[in-house]
């Protein structure tokens, strides 16, 4: 392991040093917002098509509760084991506690359905990645921005790369019905006309990204933001250009004296949580990690994903359970230190499938490095032990990422990088400010003034990105299963059929409609109850894996 010397090396020397507390600094748990290659997927078979139809949930008669409308996304919301997140709702969970108000969250299977429930007012906010376009301001109120995308055109890795707007010409294009990219893309037609594309209705970016995969489709468009967490999980798609100039993400609110109120305190929520650093966070607790992993390491790690993790998720899956761990966890970091490789030896000694040097391995009693379960037994309990020896003040996420970087450096570094942080004005206990001054553990005059010394400090940060980017992406494989999206290729093609006329049509998404269908509605405090409240119909029976809806192409929303 990088450092695991340089670690024993100055614990040593500095173990009856006593460590001064430090500032307090909490911070909520990390979320996950990535896909897996091998993993991905929604069940297209039981999408609903919903149109204007929205769910039916009842407006609370009491005004303690802050309904949000969105849909489901990485970005956006969604639901694991460990209950609802993403970052649109961890940013909505702040706003609705800084009101006095529970969070509902309710998810709609269309664009059409978040607009719609906004404005028959059964939704006080609608928050979906959401742009103010010029129609949209037409009809709704919009918060101050809590975020900035660019709308990208991808390809997969062998296609010819899009590079201006008349290489889409001639090429098969679909984006999300009533969309900004929609609108973006009529706009350019006017001086482009033998411009073709296609709007799906009920279909996520997951699944276009999907269908760009597969080849059934050439490209798509996407919000750069957006793709920066599915990145990792589509390593053979790439961005082609930029369709257009930078756009906002914002709340968005009915235009009536309820929704004045509620932009209102919108605004003055995000400015100051623009101000106090709490936006900062959570963009770099959902998005930082996403941009460390190349082409080729992602590329990588989705083979290893489905050649060497088999053959030990099992015994990845016990230790993690006899430690309490969370086993993508543990999976992470052990393809961090080997790749899965449980022989695996560097040129500073230390081996193994979590690279344990000599001393390390003999205080945990683990006596063969090279054996599979010892060494997965001895890197939970290491990692287990940093965690537990850092403040108890400081929270999860941060808690779990300075313990990994202590796993890679050494406490002792990590202790100085922290001193280092309060020493400029910054906070020690948080991760984010901590990764900054890391590095600064490389030059004379920082690590001069510091316990322990020279340390290579970028390694750390790199370290527990690409650890906290692996998580995300078998968290995403966990929850969600790829063969769904494969088993549906040919119903794409039906779907988007080969003729693309110059006039581009908007296209419902084939659907094989149940007659009602849960609404998620997780409270702030936790994962939503077993009971669901039910949708209302959504189509006849007539209408099940039909294609309807093709109709000229309107001034979407």
């Amino acid at each position: 392991m990088s450092g695991k010397d340089q670690h024993n090396e100055q614990e040593q020397a500095g173990a009856k040093s006593a460590r001064k507390p430090l500032p307090r600094f909490t911070a909520a748990l990390a979320g996950i917002a990535m896909l897996c290659v091998i993993g991905i997927g929604y069940q297209l078979a039981t999408l609903q098509r919903i149109d204007a139809q929205i769910p039916e949930f009842a407006k609370p008669s009491a005004n303690d509760t802050l309904d949000v409308i969105t849909r489901v996304s990485p970005n956006t919301y969604f639901e694991s084991d460990r209950g609802p997140n993403g970052f649109e709702f961890a940013l909505l969970q702040q706003f609705a506690t800084a009101q006095g108000k529970t969070l509902k969250v309710h998810t709609a299977d269309s664009l059409a359905g978040v607009f719609e429930a906004l404005a028959s007012g059964q939704a006080d906010i609608a928050s979906a990645g959401l742009t103010p376009t010029r129609e949209r301001r037409h009809k709704f109120l919009f918060s101050r921005p809590y975020l900035e995308s660019r709308p990208i055109v991808v390809y997969k890795v062998g296609q010819s790369k899009p590079r201006r707007h008349s290489d889409l010409v001639g090429k098969k294009l679909v984006v999300v019905a009533q969309s900004s990219h929609a609108n973006s893309l009529l706009d350019i037609k006017k001086t482009l006309p033998a411009l073709a594309w296609r709007e799906v209705d009920s279909v996520d970016f997951t699944q276009l990204l999907a269908m760009v995969e597969q080849g059934a489709v050439d490209y798509t468009v996407i919000d750069s933001a957006e793709f920066m967490l599915h990145q990792g999980s589509f390593p053979s798609l790439k961005r082609g250009y930029d369709l257009g100039a930078a756009q906002t993400f914002n709340w968005m609110f009915a235009k009536n004296l309820n929704g004045a109120r509620l932009q209102s305190k919108a605004n003055g929520f995000l400015t100051s949580a623009k101000s106090n650093g709490s936006l900062a966070h959570l963009e770099e607790r959902y998005f930082s990690q996403s941009s460390e992993l190349g082409q080729v390491a992602a590329n990588e790690f989705a083979k290893n994903v489905r050649s060497r993790l088999p053959r030990y998720l099992d015994n990845i899956k016990l230790v993690a359970q006899e430690h309490d761990l969370d086993w993508r966890l543990l999976a992470a970091i052990s393809y961090q230190e080997s790749s899965w490789n449980p022989r695996a030896i560097s040129p500073t000694g230390v081996r193994g499938m979590m690279m344990l040097t000599l001393p390390t391995a003999k205080e945990l009693g683990i006596k063969n490095r090279l054996d599979t379960m010892q060494s997965l037994r001895g890197g939970a309990t290491y990692y287990k032990r940093l965690k537990a020896r850092l403040p108890e003040r400081i929270g999860d996420p941060d808690r779990s990422w300075f313990a990994l970087a202590a796993y890679n450096v050494g406490m002792g570094h990590l202790e100085d990088a922290r001193r280092l942080t309060q020493h400029r004005g910054m906070n020690p206990d948080s991760w984010l400010h901590v990764k900054e001054n890391l590095p600064l553990l490389t030059q004379p005059e920082w690590y001069k003034r510091t316990r322990y010394g020279y340390a290579r400090g970028h390694e750390p940060v790199t370290y527990v990105q690409r650890i906290r980017h692996f998580y995300n992406v078998l968290v995403w494989r966990d929850l969600s299963d790829k063969s769904n999206i494969i088993a549906m290729r040919d119903n794409w093609r039906e779907l988007i059929g080969d003729d693309w006329a110059d006039t581009p049509r908007p296209v419902a998404a084939i659907s094989k409609v149940r007659a009602r269908a849960p609404v998620r509605t997780p409270s702030a405090s936790g994962p939503s109850s077993a009971a669901k409240k039910p949708t209302s119909t959504l189509a006849s029976a007539a209408d099940i894996m039909t294609l309807d809806g093709i109709t000229e192409p309107t001034n979407s929303l």
